[in-house]
């Protein structure tokens, strides 16, 4: 089965790239922020003739068998084409990859449930191939678990930019002056060109309105009249415009950690900043009542306190010939990626208490860094959302009323460089902001963490006020990314909900679950299911 990959010379080397490495992990708190107030547009007479156009593109889809990397499970692949460009559905195409695993009991098979791992740049086709480990056995034996890579992503047409693009862009990403806040400026644009000159058209058209117009060709080539979807991190983004745009065709959505579009640029950061600051502080009060801690007995905010202002005055160092520092934004990134999954608090634990005692072994762990080789995060975040900051004097405003909000971590260094990474991006804004307009589906099924630092819990409460009645809110009480795998009561309730369509109870909150020790094979408390997220999308290294 082909798929088009453009290939990029890959040069042998290095590179620190602690936020390239981050980026692709979210998307995988607690202050709502700032929403834009812009009405949920129409679909224009061209689109409206595009939505009739999806079916007619797709075909019904051709199937062929195909493995696994891990070899378990019974697997079928196909791709399909669409267009880059849903405003000229006859112009240019490319493959659009996809995988299932078929339904472990045929004779009580539902249908067809279309999963997303978030992002942006997970891949779907390696969820569906993670179904055997992952999902719980009613949801495989009752559907047809199917993954697809979004435009841009992995095996369909992959967006690819310059190397020594990312590394500039990278180095510029935390500006301290008017003049370094031009240069990020001038370095964002020139990536946005590189991965364009590399890509080809599809750079410009990675939004995720064009992702639902992909799903919904997916849809008519699976010759399903609804589909039932399952999306985590950013793919709450795909399910939450695909209900707004197809709501009939949906049988049942849940929203597992979710995105929320209706915030501009402080609002976005507020509610970031304050999420990680939740969580590390979950994070320090679990330190201070579990004896295997590394921590135990120690205040865990002043450690990181500590090492922060050792990293500002450069004296966190990352053993090599020649030795890196450990900055801050390298601190920040590390902690907030180990609030992803209280599984790894252990291992995170003892991690601190080495940098903090300098010892080199720590530093070695730490310095994980890797090459990029392709690259959608910014092409889809700088399309969905509009983030243009007038001044450096706004963001230095910004980053003062962050490190009063969050004085421990500061702020976060997700939401940071999602923010900044998008100052002159080339490309136009698609899909810019606006709140949720649905109506019309059946009950959609939302879940959120109390203490998420990726996804804020505000997030998901908002968006479940935006959807309206046809929202059921579920609450966990806990910490972490991805409710399915971090809490048995809320995997319980997804799978009920999405096998017989009967939803919990409006409010529903899930206890927290607390890790009793380290979790070397990160097992999930869901069932010993195995949380296929950090694999994914790379929460639990920097390369």
């Amino acid at each position: 089965m082909p798929f088009n990959t453009p290939s990029v010379p890959r040069p042998e080397r290095r590179g620190r790239l602690a936020v390239a490495a981050l980026v692709t992990a979210l998307f995988g708190q607690l202050l709502t922020g700032t929403a834009i107030a812009a009405p949920s547009p129409s679909p224009s007479p061209e689109d409206r003739t595009g939505d009739r156009i999806e079916a007619a593109l797709s075909g019904r889809i051709a199937w062929s068998p195909c493995e696994s990397p891990s070899g378990e499970g019974t697997f079928e692949c196909a791709s399909i084409k669409v267009p880059v460009d849903w405003k000229r559905p006859k112009g240019a195409t490319f493959d659009l990859a996809l995988a299932r695993h078929k339904a472990t009991d045929p004779a009580r098979r539902i249908g067809s449930l279309l999963v997303n791992p978030g992002g942006p740049g997970g891949s779907g086709v390696d969820f569906a191939f993670s179904a055997p480990d992952s999902f719980s056995a009613d949801l495989l034996a009752r559907f047809d678990i199917v993954g697809f890579d979004p435009r841009g992503v992995a095996r369909s047409n992959p967006v690819k930019c310059d190397l020594d693009r990312v590394l500039a862009q990278d180095a510029l990403l935390y500006p301290d002056s008017a003049s370094s806040f031009a240069s990020l400026r001038t370095a964002n644009r020139a990536l946005g060109e590189s991965c364009r000159d590399l890509t080809g058209p599809l750079a410009d058209h990675m939004d995720t309105g064009s992702v639902v117009r992909d799903m919904e060709a997916i849809r008519a080539g699976l010759g399903e009249r609804r589909i039932s979807y399952y999306g985590v991190s950013y793919g709450t983004a795909i399910g939450q415009q695909y209900a707004e745009r197809y709501p009939h065709r949906i049988r049942a959505m849940t929203l597992d950690s979710n995105m929320d579009h209706s915030l501009d640029a402080w609002g976005f950061q507020k509610t970031e900043a304050v999420g990680v600051e939740g969580s590390y502080g979950q994070f320090a009060d679990w330190c201070a009542r579990t004896p295997s801690c590394a921590l135990h007995g120690r205040d865990a905010r002043a450690v990181f306190d500590s090492l922060y202002k050792r990293a500002e005055a450069g004296e966190l160092v990352e053993p090599g010939d020649p030795p890196q520092p450990i900055r801050p934004r390298d601190l920040q990134a590390f902690a907030q990626r180990g609030m992803y999954d209280p599984a790894g608090w252990s291992g995170f634990a003892e991690t601190l208490a080495q940098l903090d005692s300098a010892g080199p072994a720590a530093a070695r762990a730490f310095g994980k860094f890797g090459e990029p080789t392709e690259y959608p995060f910014n092409s889809v975040m700088c399309q969905d959302y509009d983030f243009e900051v007038p001044s450096y004097g706004t963001l230095a405003r910004f980053e003062r009323a962050l490190g009063r909000l969050a004085p421990v971590t500061r702020f976060s260094s997700l939401g940071w460089t999602v923010q900044n990474s998008c100052q002159d991006w080339p490309s136009k804004v698609n899909n810019p902001q606006r709140r949720l307009k649905v109506d019309g589906t059946p009950p959609i099924l939302v879940t959120n963490s109390r203490f998420d630092p990726a996804t804020p819990y505000s997030w998901g409460a908002n968006a479940a006020r935006q959807i309206g009645r046809e929202a059921v809110f579920l609450t966990y009480d806990g910490v972490g990314h991805g409710d399915y795998w971090l809490s048995p009561c809320a995997r319980d309730a997804i799978d009920t909900y999405l096998v017989t369509l009967k939803t919990p109870r409006k409010g529903t909150h899930c206890p927290a679950v607390w890790p009793a020790g380290p979790s070397a094979q990160r097992k999930s408390p869901s069932g010993g299911l195995v949380n296929p997220l950090p694999e994914l999308l790379g929460t639990g290294t920097f390369g």
